[in-house]
């Protein structure tokens, strides 16, 4: 589809700089009228300015939408079903806020009859790739455009000039006001890329962070809470019953203050590259470890041990961007049904920047049985004298190898 063709188009919408120019940049060169989409996934900063800058630069059609709650039920909580860790590290903050993004932008799409789609994700990130399979996922003929792979406009000082020479209002313009890292924040973490953290060797600085205090700051007293699950997900914090984003908002708030969920990270881009990035995520840190410690009492082992094996491939497809894919569902309805039985509360300890597990219980679902697992007289739960059979027969392959190398 050429520039020429393209009537309407719905802009993934900031406010800032960036988007801002794009905007601009999407009348003049494709010729289209603009729609605006901003989201509020809890990145901590007001979005209703968004809608001024819109009416200003002319827009007619803005959408400003409060995705909070959606985003905590619908795609942060199935994940943590999933304990799903890219990498070993990486607890897929970034990751998991696009497809909901990509679901609104083509729905608002359909809404409006826009042909076309836009975003500022750049040509080298993970990003363009995770709106793009998303929206090809769940609208197939839709235009996509990404200016960064179409413009010169590769500098902050060119989008500056831009700005500058087509009346665009944008914050920050004075020296110094802008913060040196690329950051991306949501419910679940806010990220650092660029500046100093471009050579790995070198250690972020203090005063980058913004969500948690460090370790060595952190009170002296551990704050300890218990958080109540109900199949598979946190419904109560000490008792309280909290909606999905107001139990993230808690325990980002908790963790925070406790040095807890700051990470430091090379990880391997889906692109091809490697990056370092930095995460502070509180909230989804805590959450893991709780939900493994529910799991341990109430899971059978085998579906705890199948799940830890399928865990790195469910990851992979968040971070690649198929969380609309059919294999993505399929895992996801497995997952799913094996958080029946994950109904209890853990309680936690939270202290200078650890998480520690000093209780798990379930009333109804506990697979723990004191009278099989104690040492002391079992009453006839266990025969011990089965255990030599059991390990006799697991040995027999071991011993006719041996037998075999002489």
């Amino acid at each position: 589809m050429s520039r020429n063709k393209v009537n309407k188009v719905v802009l993934a919408y900031s406010g800032g700089l960036d988007t801002s120019v794009i905007l601009k940049w999407l009348e003049e060169e494709y010729g289209c009228e603009v729609v605006t989409f901003t989201a509020d996934i809890g990145q901590g900063e007001e979005v209703e300015p968004a809608r001024a800058k819109a009416e200003a630069l002319g827009v007619k059609e803005i959408y400003i939408e409060d995705l909070r709650e959606e985003f905590a039920r619908d795609y942060v909580f199935p994940m943590f079903r999933a304990n799903a860790v890219y990498e070993g590290e990486y607890l897929l903050g970034t990751s998991i806020a696009r497809p909901l993004i990509a679901r609104r932008l083509v729905e608002i799409a359909r809404e409006t009859g826009a042909d076309a789609i836009a975003h500022g994700a750049t040509g080298k990130g993970n990003d363009q790739v995770r709106f793009e399979l998303g929206a090809y996922a769940l609208m197939p003929d839709v235009k996509v455009i990404a200016p960064w792979r179409e413009w010169d406009l590769n500098s902050r000082e060119k989008l500056m000039r831009y700005a500058a020479d087509h009346g665009i209002p944008v914050d920050f313009t004075q020296a110094g006001k802008k913060s040196p890292y690329s950051m991306d924040a949501n419910l679940l973490h806010i990220s650092y890329e660029g500046g100093i953290l471009e050579d790995p060797w070198n250690e972020p600085e203090e005063a980058m962070w913004r969500w948690t205090v460090s370790p060595e700051q952190a009170p002296d007293q551990p704050t300890t809470i218990e958080l109540t699950y109900e199949k598979g997900d946190i419904v109560a914090i000490d008792g309280e019953p909290m909606s999905p984003a107001r139990v993230m908002e808690r325990l980002n708030e908790l963790g925070g203050r406790n040095g807890i969920g700051r990470d430091d990270i090379v990880e391997n881009r889906f692109v091809g590259m490697k990056s370092r990035g930095c995460y502070e995520t509180p909230a989804g840190t805590i959450m893991l470890k709780a939900h493994r410690a529910m799991e341990s009492l109430t899971l059978d082992r085998e579906a705890a041990h199948l799940k830890d094996e399928l865990m790195p491939r469910y990851a992979s497809m968040i971070y690649n961007g198929f969380w609309f894919s059919p294999e993505r569902e399929a895992l996801q309805a497995l997952i799913d049904q094996t958080q029946e039985v994950v109904n209890g509360v853990v309680r936690l300890k939270l202290y200078k920047g650890n998480v520690i597990v000093t209780g798990r219980k379930s009333e109804t679902d506990s697979l723990f049985d004191e009278a099989i697992a104690t040492f002391d007289e079992d009453a006839g739960a266990y025969d011990q004298k089965d255990a030599e059979g059991f390990i006799r027969l697991n040995a027999l392959r071991l011993r006719v190898a041996a037998r075999k190398r002489g």
